[in-house]
């Protein structure tokens, strides 16, 4: 479950990144940058909660390390 959160919430973030990019682009000069911003401050919130939903997962044990150099086999 918390994975599907995670990729959530990274889809959510790219998103915002590609709508503060089409802002920036069509509000070009001085007098749009108030969406970009917006959008800006959306993508660091999504991502300062992508970051606790990992820390919480490995933190419970709904998330663990499986890659092979790890060791953890």
């Amino acid at each position: 479950m918390i994975k599907i959160v995670i990729i959530l919430l990274t889809l959510a973030m790219i998103f915002s990144l590609t709508s503060g990019f089409v802002f920036l682009i069509k509000d070009g000069g001085d007098g749009g940058k108030k969406r970009t911003l917006y959008a800006l401050g959306i993508r660091v919130t999504l991502a300062s909660l992508i970051i606790a939903t990992i820390a919480w997962g490995a933190y419970t044990g709904q998330l663990q390390v499986g890659a092979p150099w790890s060791g953890r086999y």
